[in-house]
């Protein structure tokens, strides 16, 4: 069942609509004082017309789902995102880690597609792998596929993802094809590649001091054998064709250590990928797009640091 949701002047009314054919349009106020961008209302869609792979239990909980936040061809400027909230790979953060970045994006003219990717439940139990890493690469794959449909450019589609959310994005910037060109479904046929990646306070390593215990054995359970826990640390798995990324951690980070960050970072140095890490010494863990006044001085900036990326590395246009 696809679920759509009510545009409102500065926010985004949970109030379920049925979906019809025409379109509904509403306006997302700027929270850091940028035009205001007018944009479709956001539309839930399944990535599998019937059992997803890699499905264990029953069909709802592996249904996962992409909820489209698209700006109209003639204010889009080509650029989308597929946005990973994190939760351990137990939940999903949807409204500061999903919800709020698809607004961030809709404001400078990208559009968004959050993603609902498989999590543990009591009737998903762990190990989940290889579901989410599929769930994103179908995402990637679907968004690709229906580019000229969103006005969108299909090398400039990114993914970007919090903390278990951030591993997933950075599974998606390390394990990808160019397609199945062998496959009967066209969509499968489309690269799954992103062709840039945000990473923020993310998870990177399956094991070791520096790993989060609780996504890890979430995603490949607790007796994973080696073989299985370096596929899924991403920092092993940076190669040359890694796509350009931009990493956001903070020192004090006690959930999941800033190494993560900075060990990704020194994989796509040595790999000669484009990157940038942004560092602040001081800010917990999940602080999405860091709005909450209480937090450290400072810290609020990093949006602001990514924007400049994007625009450097012309995923963004220029600011008029």
């Amino acid at each position: 069942m696809i679920t759509a949701f009510l545009l409102t002047i500065g926010s985004l009314s949970l109030t379920e609509s049925p979906v019809t054919n025409q379109t509904t349009r509403g306006v997302v106020q700027n929270t850091q004082k940028k035009s205001k961008i007018e944009v479709i209302k956001p539309v839930e869609e399944k990535l599998w017309s019937g059992k997803a792979p890699a499905s264990v239990g029953s069909v709802e909980k592996n249904t996962p789902t992409i909820t489209i936040y698209a700006v109209p061809k003639e204010k889009a400027n080509g650029t989308a995102v597929v946005v990973c909230p994190g939760g351990g790979y137990g939940a999903l953060a949807w409204d500061h880690e999903g919800k709020q970045i698809a607004e961030w994006l809709n404001n400078r003219g990208a559009s968004a597609f959050i993603l609902k990717y498989r999590i543990v439940s009591k009737d998903r139990p762990s190990p989940l792998a290889p579901a989410p890493m599929l769930d994103v690469q179908r995402a990637i794959r679907t968004v690709r596929a229906h580019a000229k449909e969103y006005g969108i450019d299909p090398n400039k589609i990114g993914v970007w993802g919090f903390s278990a959310g951030g591993h997933l994005a950075s599974t998606a910037a390390t394990h990808f094809d160019r397609g199945m060109k062998d496959s009967m479904d066209p969509i499968d046929q489309v690269s799954c590649r992103p062709d840039f990646a945000i990473l923020a306070y993310p998870v990177i390593m399956m094991n070791g001091k520096y790993a989060h215990r609780g996504s890890a054995n979430n995603l490949i359970g607790n007796k994973a054998d080696q073989k299985n826990q370096d596929f899924y640390s991403s920092h092993l798995q940076v190669t040359k064709d890694t796509p350009p990324t931009f990493l956001f951690s903070t020192v004090d980070d006690r959930a999941v250590p800033v190494e993560n960050s900075r060990e990704f970072k020194a994989a796509c140095e040595k790999n000669g990928v484009p990157v940038e890490l942004v560092e602040y010494p001081n800010g917990p863990h999940g602080v999405g797009l860091a709005k909450n006044k209480n937090l450290p001085k400072g810290l609020s900036e990093w949006p602001n640091k990514l924007e400049g990326w994007l625009i450097k590395m012309n995923f963004l246009p220029k600011s008029k």
